[in-house]
This record gives structure tokens, sequence and C-alpha cells, in this order.
């Protein structure tokens, strides 16, 4: 905030914590600053929010289990079956209609690593969205997040383009992440900028992770945290407290089968 503003600041290690500095000069403009960012954005306990529940990191661990499993499924013990060429994102025929595509290629991997990679970052991102949100509607969410992203990413890039992975849903989970922060924000009564600090940060881990190894999908990583974000944005419009357990077991329930769905489409 303080270098948006035009200063300079430091931060470094002291003895019981750290420190953050400006130049004498800029002292009266960093307290300052620093004080209408706290006016701006009171601390006040968000009613939404309820304590972090086991249950919801458990859903979203069973999840990252499953795609492990099936990448031993395909990789491992049926590699004789063209598991990529049924269910992999080809722009091409997603364009002309194949749209389960955008679900299927979520649960394929291109190698151990590549698997090991999006299980660790899903466990951690999923787990916070299902934590926020409740494990139905977060898992729904980081769904279609990953879904929409795969399926801007197949009419932008257009035919002669074949992708794979869960990368898109978890940087869709990133979003969502993000847009809830946003929206969270405004209702705390931030103003002007200070209310994408959170897409800010989305987009800073986005360049950080989102960019790292060959052969990475940058367009399709952007695409699922823009979708991500429009959905976080949207749902803590729409759904301001959090679903019951009913309504989460049928979210979760409906996410599941539109995974089963679309590969039973797959494999016809």
């Amino acid at each position: 905030m303080l270098v948006a503003e035009g200063l300079s600041p430091s931060v470094w290690h002291a003895y019981d914590g750290y420190v953050l500095g400006v130049p004498p000069a800029e002292a009266e403009r960093a307290a300052a600053a620093l004080s209408a960012y706290d006016s701006e954005n009171p601390v006040v306990p968000y009613e939404d929010e309820a304590p972090a529940g086991v249950m919801h990191v458990y859903a979203a661990l069973v999840v990252v289990a499953l795609l492990l499993d099936f990448f031993f499924v395909t990789e491992v013990w049926n590699q004789a079956f063209p598991w990529i060429e049924r269910g992999s994102a080809d722009a091409g025929r997603i364009v002309q209609g194949e749209l389960w595509r955008v679900v299927t290629a979520l649960t394929l991997h291109a190698g151990l690593m590549h698997a090991l990679a999006n299980a660790i970052a899903g466990a951690i991102f999923f787990s916070v969205v299902c934590t926020t949100l409740g494990a139905g509607l977060g898992l729904s969410v980081v769904l279609f997040a990953g879904a929409g992203g795969n399926l801007i990413n197949a009419f932008v890039h257009g035919s002669l383009f074949v992708s794979i992975g869960a990368s898109t849903a978890v940087f869709g989970a990133v979003g969502v992440l993000g847009g809830l922060g946003v929206a969270r924000r405004r209702r705390r009564g931030a103003r002007g900028k200070h209310i994408w600090v959170p897409i800010a940060a989305g987009l800073a881990l986005l360049a950080m992770l989102g960019t790292a190894g060959e052969r990475v999908d940058l367009m399709g990583h952007l695409f699922g945290f823009l979708t991500g974000g429009v959905l976080g944005i949207v749902v803590a419009v729409a759904v301001p407290h959090r679903p019951g357990v009913r309504a989460q077991w049928a979210l979760g329930t409906t996410a599941l089968m539109l995974v089963v769905v679309s590969w039973m489409l797959a494999l016809q």
C-alpha cells in the first residue's frame, strides 16, 4: 500500500519481529497513509465466516486423492486406453461441441510430477475455498471455474491446441478466493483501489506459481483465475450466507455427477 502511495518502504528483521520503515522525509506521509488505510478497512468480524471445519478440509483432500487415483488408473494400470485422446481439452473439438472435455481434462495429467504438483496446490487452495464456502458449494464453484477457464481457453486458441491438468481449477480456486475477498472488503466499507487488493494478491500468486515449469498453459491458468474471480464475486453477492448441510450435499453431489457424466460422454 505504501508503494502504491509513491513511498519507499522497507522491512527488516528485528529481535522480536519485523520493522516496517520509510525514509525520515516520508514518515509523515506514511503515517497519514496508514491511518487512512485503517479507517477505510476496519477490522470487523465477517459474519458469514464460520470457524474452519475439519470436514471441509477432508472433503477437499478426498477430491485431491481422487485426482491422484485417477492418474494411476489412466497412466499406470490402463495405459493402453487413449484417455487423453478421449478426455483432453482439445480446443478444436470443444469449439465443435464436445463441451464435456472442459471437465474431463481437469482430471488428466501428463506424468507423476504434474499430478503431484496439482495435488499439493489443490490440497491447499481447495481446502481454503471449502472452509470458506462449505464443501459442496466450494467444490462446485472450483469445478465451474476450471471448466470455464478451459472453455474460454479453447475459444481463444481455436484449433490445434490441447491441454490437460487440474491446474486451471487450482488457479480458479485462487480466483474464487480473490473474488470473495473483493466482495468482503466492499461489504466492510472499503473504497477505491483497496477493494482490489485480494485480486492483486491472486495475480501475484499466478505470476509466481502459474508460470513455472515447461509447457505451462499460462493462458489456461489466467482464464481459470479470472473465471474464479467472477464466480467468487457472484457467489458472495448471491449467497451471502453459507448454505446448510443438505444444500452442501446436493451441490457436492451435482459436481461429482457432472464429472461422471462428462466422462460417460467422453467414453461413448
